[in-house]
């Protein structure tokens, strides 16, 4: 069979390939480069199907746009908005994520939705198109992007699971408002992610109409069915916020940043980055407060460690120890004592959209 490429058309695609192998040894992120490379390569020797390719290779441009779109405001913290499209712009729930986007915009954020109309519209709009952020997708039947979003911040995916990774990836705060099946998938994943470590530590706020019960029932389900069961444990409530005041849902998002700034893995030790230096009682305070979340050793004051050379954040003040990895609830009341323990004074802890 002939081959679908032109002889020109490889010849260029080869000629690609060795300049980049040639290259790789200067690459700053060779390492990553390469183990990518040879998934693809070793999948090339693979039975695999031509639907697994499309799959790949439109997966690959659905996670280009959006590298492309975002790194220009990688230093600038994100909140994603998610609620119902249905929402219409006279009801309490549009105005108050209306009200919303403008006030976080306000300290410094930048505002993400799903492009959208109803409670994405709303954020948006509030947010205004120099501060918006769109993930569109790409349906037969909906939906066009609203319109308070600059055509260079509207990312149009594919797939819904590369869409979902760019929210989480990108996202410093979470707030949700009412919506329909789409809104609680997304609360539940948040919440089950942010349980399992695998998102986070962020702030998830669930906001209402002032007076409203749509996330206060949501709650009294868990609190009855997860929570009174041992489905779930009693600090995991502490992985969200409700409220129906937009001022108690800013301070939610600001207060966590005031003195943490980012946390990791290193190796088997987990490192929380924060503003401002924490003094030795502080810490004293936090070890007897949280030495059940410890595997083994204290908290303890660090600077970067070695492994961490080069790291934009190399020069904060930092937290290490050995976490247990399952008391996420926990993690989050840590990180809320260490915002209470901090220096609020500080010009750094004034400002928790620098990243």
């Amino acid at each position: 069979m002939a081959s679908p490429y032109s002889s020109d058309s490889l010849d260029r695609l080869q000629a690609q390939i060795n300049e980049l192998i040639d290259e790789l040894p200067n690459l700053k992120f060779r390492k990553w480069i390469e183990r990518s490379l040879s998934t693809l390569v070793r999948l090339t020797g693979e039975d695999i199907e031509r639907l697994d390719w499309k799959i790949l290779s439109a997966a690959l441009l659905d996670m280009e746009a959006a590298f492309q779109a975002f790194h220009p405001h990688r230093h600038t913290r994100k909140i994603t908005i998610f609620g119902s499209a249905r929402i219409q712009p006279e009801t309490p729930e549009y105005q108050i994520a209306e009200a919303f986007g403008r006030a976080v915009v306000q300290q410094g954020f930048m505002v993400m939705t799903g492009a959208g109309g109803g409670i994405m519209e709303a954020g948006n709009k509030g947010a205004t198109t120099a501060n918006s952020f769109g993930l569109n997708i790409q349906l037969p039947f909906e939906q066009e992007a609203n319109p308070y979003i600059d055509p260079g911040n509207l990312v149009e995916f594919k797939y819904f699971f590369t869409r979902k990774l760019f929210f989480l990836k990108e996202s410093d705060a979470i707030a949700l408002f009412p919506g329909g099946f789409g809104t609680q998938d997304e609360a539940f994943e948040c919440v089950t992610l942010g349980q399992t470590g695998r998102f986070g530590p962020c702030p998830v706020v669930l906001i209402d109409r002032p007076g409203g019960d749509y996330w206060k029932d949501w709650d009294a389900y868990i609190r009855k069915h997860l929570l009174h069961r041992g489905l779930i444990s009693p600090h995991d409530c502490s992985l969200y916020t409700i409220t129906d005041n937009v001022e108690v849902a800013c301070e939610a998002v600001r207060s966590f940043y005031q003195v943490y700034h980012s946390s990791r893995y290193v190796g088997d030790r987990f490192v929380i980055r924060l503003k401002t230096e924490l003094s030795d009682e502080a810490i004293a305070q936090l070890n007897e407060e949280f030495s059940d979340i410890l595997v083994r050793g204290i908290i303890e004051k660090s600077r970067g460690l070695p492994e961490e050379t080069g790291d934009e954040t190399f020069e904060l003040p930092r937290l290490i120890f050995f976490f247990n990895r399952r008391d996420a609830g926990r993690m989050y009341q840590l990180i809320g004592r260490i915002n209470t323990l901090g220096d609020s004074n500080s010009v750094e802890s004034a400002h928790p959209e620098r990243k």
